[in-house]
């Protein structure tokens, strides 16, 4: 890294320390170590079960299978039988009955509530020393969980190899295992490589229905988790995985969570040896988020649906205490992600997340979310790297498609200097079907990307709609092929201050930032358009000023200064959600720019070397900061020109004021004792020399095409002569009219 980058790098990650709030932890598990990749994923075993779990009312049993088909209806009947005589009533029991590896269980239709698991912890189980989450539970070692196996979990798998687990029903809703809100997670599979779990549904939770953690080997499959303060599925530190025919609904978090996958492919580009972890079939709906994965690594997902959440999916690098990050190598391919525009935060505003969660009524459509995002939104990717996203249909967003933003390495608990813009590089949006579904109607989103800027490498699909920025570097035919490539340290000032109201979220505390409108701030109340407002009325209040008291006589500037004040007005409407994502932001920085710069000519002509060419100078970056926004991102440069211009614009207003407060008291001098202070031309001014400014004042506005020796120097306190003929001398002209009083 040169020394330009490197000072660049310091300025932005101190930047950013100051831009992004502190992130709760979503997630804390004890720490553990990725998976060697020595196992498998393992493969279904179809023959008769060796355990049984099964209820013993046979009336409730036979009334549950009365719709099956026969044949299957019959398997029932005979497994019925057969665990009456042999078998257990608990899932847990079976599990515990479990010696060696490749055993089958197989559940019969029924309720499983687990009652031995649900007493509260008593004895040395109540006494556990471990550290607290944020959330409240104990973090427990692995020790801890083998010796108190019920402390969090209904059902627990630990060290079991190639365990299988099967429901017998027709469908997954045949064979139910509930936690009633009594458990952190429904099923735990720790440290089990090679299990597999079929044909059943798991729900009401605190945290998880299905948990699988550290793991060589897993299988999902046509499994239903639904209403869970967190995550229908989460699978962690685990390697070859596979999720298919899954459904999840009803989660605080995201219905699929497969967080801190085995980082197989880190060092590697677009071409990969293979995926630790795939997810295929699966429909997940009603969530806070569909799909998520903070460090999500070399994760394939293709042919699933994510739909009617408030985002479709998510991956990021915004949580320490994961193994893996950042985030990196997540593929996503012929998914259907549409019509993610839930809004679930007015139950935390209205304090229905503050009740206990049986009260809350996650089986009645509530969810309560967990974490802040954008409602609206298809794919968020949140400080990832290597990411691809092809062939999907991404429709019906009400805020856009494709998010991508930059997270700093010490958010994830990383202080490394050179690791701090290491996130958001070479992720590809290509050939994806925006804003129409599979059978070609129009549903389109309202923004199709929305990008803070940052990051080498990114590419978009040309044909993408509305953008923001509406000019993005655009995907070869070949992966890694850019044209218009860029590599900035930051993203947009604006963005990234946005970014810093909405993160200040917390649902424990019941705390919606007020300016976000993630929360539903409208209007006013956003703090895009507070901030656009802000600046456009300090800017029209300083140039007015500026202008009147020493600009109004020139053309130049006066037409310069009507274009700045369309500009700025197009730059506040250009700030509402509606008109972001097209070309508008650029012409109005466009109108800006060329205010500036006419003004600035003209205060240089006028004596003003320093203001005017600090004035050209803003003008000019502004001119880039339209280009860079609305035709193309320049290369080359590692910050947006949006940042030099906020910096020197912050200079400029003070210059400004501060001219033009000179000026004043100068005039009002002049006005009381005739000013035989300052000669004319001999006495140097707050600029360097009143003289000069008033002889290039007069050569170019108060008498063009005249002889300026004749004209009188201001403050002299002297009449003008008569003429030769005894005619009298023209009356002394009033400054304040000339529009300049130099």
């Amino acid at each position: 890294m040169s020394w330009t980058r490197r000072l660049l790098a310091i300025l932005a990650a101190l930047a950013a320390v100051l831009l992004v709030a502190p992130a709760a932890q979503a997630h804390e598990e004890r720490p553990v170590t990725l998976p060697d990749g020595t196992g498998s994923v393992p493969a279904h075993r179809a023959g008769e079960p060796d355990l049984l779990v099964c209820k013993s009312d046979r009336a409730d049993f036979e009334h549950r299978i009365s719709g099956f088909p026969d044949a299957l209806r019959s398997r029932n009947l005979k497994l019925f039988d057969r665990c009456q005589k042999s078998g257990y009533r608990h899932l847990q029991q079976a599990v515990d009955a479990v010696t060696g590896p490749g055993k089958n269980i197989a559940i019969l239709p029924g309720l499983y509530e687990e009652e031995p698991s649900l007493p509260a912890p008593t004895g040395e189980c109540s006494r556990l020393k471990a550290p607290d989450s944020q959330l409240g539970y104990q973090i427990l070692s692995y020790a801890q969980q083998a010796k108190c196996p019920h402390n969090q979990n209904l059902v627990a798998i630990l060290g079991k190899k190639d365990l299988q687990i099967e429901g017998t029903g027709a469908e997954r809703t045949d064979v139910v295992i509930d936690a009633k809100y009594r458990k952190l997670n429904a099923i735990r599979a720790d440290g089990s490589d090679g299990v597999y779990f079929k044909n059943f549904t798991a729900q009401r939770t605190t945290f998880n229905s299905l948990y699988i953690l550290a793991q060589d080997g897993f299988v999902i499959d046509d499994v239903l988790t639904r209403w869970n303060d967190e995550y229908g599925f989460l699978t962690f530190a685990s390697d070859h995985g596979l999720y298919k025919n899954c459904e999840s609904y009803g989660n605080g978090d995201s219905g699929i969570y497969p967080g801190s996958a085995s980082d197989i492919n880190d060092g590697y580009g677009y071409r990969v040896p293979r995926y630790s972890i795939e997810i295929t079939g699966c429909h997940s709906h009603h969530n806070m988020v569909g799909y998520s994965g903070t460090a999500g690594d070399s994760v394939y997902v293709h042919d699933n649906e994510f739909d009617h959440n408030m985002g479709g999916a998510s991956m990021d690098s915004a949580f320490p205490g994961h193994p893996g990050l950042p985030q990196n190598h997540a593929r996503f391919e012929r998914n259907l992600i549409h019509d993610n525009n839930a809004d679930y935060y007015p139950y935390v505003a209205d304090g229905t997340c503050a009740k206990p969660p049986v009260e809350r009524g996650y089986e009645n459509g509530v969810v309560c979310p967990q974490i802040s995002m954008p409602p609206g939104t298809g794919i968020i990717t949140a400080g990832g790297n290597w990411n691809i996203y092809e062939n999907n249909w991404v429709y019906g967003q009400r805020r856009a498609a494709f998010f991508l933003s930059a997270v700093p390495a010490f958010i994830r608990g990383e202080s490394a200097l050179g690791k701090q813009t290491d996130t958001s590089h070479h992720n590809r949006y290509a050939n994806n079907h925006l804003g129409t579904d599979k059978a070609g109607n129009v549903r389109p989103n309202r923004t199709d990307v929305w990008w803070d800027g940052q990051g080498d490498g990114n590419c978009w699909q040309s044909d993408a709609g509305p953008s923001t920025p509406r000019s993005l570097p655009a995907c070869g035919d070949d992966r890694g092929a850019v044209t218009g490539r860029t590599d900035r340290l930051m993203g947009e000032p604006v963005k990234l201050a946005q970014l810093l109201v909405c993160a200040d979220y917390n649902v424990q505390a019941r705390r919606l930032p007020a300016g976000c409108d993630w929360y539903g701030a409208r209007g006013i109340e956003r703090i895009e358009l507070q901030a656009a407002l802000g600046i456009a009325l300090v800017l029209v209040l300083v140039g007015g000023v500026l202008w009147w008291r020493r600009l109004r006589s020139s053309r130049l500037a006066t037409a310069a200064s009507v274009l700045g004040l369309i500009g700025l007005g197009l730059d506040v409407a250009g700030s509402t959600m509606g008109l972001a994502a097209g070309y508008l932001p650029a012409v109005a920085l466009l109108l800006t720019g060329l205010w500036w710069t006419g003004i600035g000519l003209v205060l240089r002509r006028r004596g003003r070397p320093g203001l005017g060419w600090t004035t050209v100078v803003l003008g000019a970056l502004t001119l880039l900061d339209a280009l860079d926004k609305g035709v193309f991102m320049i290369p080359w440069i590692p910050l947006s020109p949006a940042w030099v211009r906020g910096l020197l614009g912050v200079v400029w207003v003070v210059w400004a004021v501060v001219a033009a407060a000179r000026h004043g008291e100068r005039e009002a001098g002049r006005a009381s004792d005739g000013g035989d202070a300052e000669g004319a031309g001999t006495q140097p001014g707050a600029d360097g020399g009143a003289g000069a400014e008033q002889g290039a004042d007069r050569a170019s506005d108060a008498a063009p095409g005249g002889a300026p020796d004749r004209v009188p120097a201001a403050g002299t306190g002297r009449a003008p002569a008569p003429a030769p003929d005894g005619t009298p001398p023209p009356a002394p002209s009033d400054p304040a009219t000339e529009g300049d009083a130099s």
